[in-house]
């Protein structure tokens, strides 16, 4: 099966004019009140740096969205660890309070599409010394997390992630499991026989605080050749009466960017209810295939609405866009293919690696 693309796709595109979102506006977050359908979407300029910021956009149909301001509403600190990009944010709430986690780097990755410089161009050279930090030298991804209650008015909270390895696509389950928060995110380097996977693949955490994260355990890697190269979590968990619904996101040898679905037990998450063997949303209109990164579809939002499930997704790196399904008939094609994949019991890390 496959989602239902917006025949009116895409839903926001960058502005060329704009000092701060002329390159990209994709890759965005959703939330849904009951009213209205908020995005938080990855935005940056066409410039030699590229710092990445996050922009506002708001709909009352889920489908037709209109930017709130002319500014970011959240961006780069002045010299945190996220001084370089906020970009690829997930939301979820506890109360009144929303809790976004994003990939940050500490220096701007500047115009990476191009392939004309490293990513780490902008790490002053005295910081590129053998001793200096892994995730400064290389300018390294990690995972951060900052909260708000109107998405305009901000905390920074920190790191949620290890400073010594690319690890993003952190995603935080929308209620406690157990007493405890829980969150998917994709360490690229936990590679190989002392980890149980061959390439990266989404590990599933837990914490008492939202701050620490320790126990961590691999929950899925790569099965089918669509996903043959990675894999990652997309879209925040949506509880269902058949389980935690879970998008997450493949890449081939090709380098093209697709999704798929995971069903979880509601009590144990490490248990895989169910998998799409094939993706329900690949690249194929021009939009999609032809942008800044070629060949990609990326959702980082998801709601409900009715009986319809809407996914927010990145495309070609530049645009935003919208597909739908009926959230059931997606849960029974997903449940059609059950699975059998072991829980992995072994942790990796603890608090004091963070």
């Amino acid at each position: 099966m496959k989602l239902k693309k917006y025949p009116k796709n895409p839903i926001i595109s960058p502005r060329t004019q704009s000092p701060w979102e002329s390159a990209c506006t994709c890759n965005p977050a959703a939330w849904y009140d009951g009213t209205k359908v908020q995005l938080l979407y990855r935005a940056g300029p066409d410039d030699e740096r590229h710092p990445v910021y996050l922009g506002l956009a708001e709909s009352s149909d889920g489908f037709r969205f209109k930017r709130v301001g002319r500014k970011p509403v959240f961006g780069p600190s002045a010299d945190g660890f996220d001084a370089g990009c906020i970009e690829d944010p997930r939301v979820v709430r506890f109360g009144d309070v929303f809790y976004v986690t994003y990939a940050a780097r500490m220096f701007p990755p500047g115009p990476y599409w191009k392939n004309t410089m490293p990513l780490n161009a902008y790490v002053p050279e005295n910081m590129k010394g053998d001793t200096a930090p892994a995730a400064v030298k290389w300018n390294l991804t990690r995972s951060g997390l900052a909260s708000t209650t109107d998405f305009r008015n901000w905390s920074r909270l920190g790191p949620i992630t290890r400073a010594d390895i690319d690890d993003r696509d952190a995603i935080i389950f929308p209620e406690k499991i157990g007493g405890r928060f829980a969150m998917l995110h994709r360490p690229s380097a936990w590679v190989g026989p002392q980890y149980g996977c061959e390439k990266p693949s989404i590990w599933l955490s837990f914490s008492n605080d939202l701050l620490c994260w320790h126990e961590e355990h691999l929950l899925a890697q790569p099965a089918f050749d669509w996903e043959g190269c990675k894999i990652g979590g997309s879209t925040p968990p949506i509880r269902t009466d058949k389980g935690w619904l879970t998008l997450y996101h493949g890449v081939d040898s090709q380098f093209v960017y697709r999704t798929g679905a995971l069903l979880l037990d509601l009590d144990n998450p490490l248990k895989i209810l169910g998998r799409t063997p094939q993706p329900i949303l690949e690249p194929e209109a021009e939009y999609e295939c032809n942008g800044l990164v070629k060949n990609v579809v990326f959702p980082c939002g998801n709601v409900v609405i009715g009986d319809t499930l809407f996914v927010y997704y990145g495309a070609a790196d530049t645009h935003c866009c919208v597909a739908t399904v009926r959230l059931n008939e997606l849960l029974d094609y997903i449940l059609s293919n059950p699975t059998q994949e072991p829980l992995f019991p072994s942790t990796r890390g603890s608090c004091q690696d963070l």
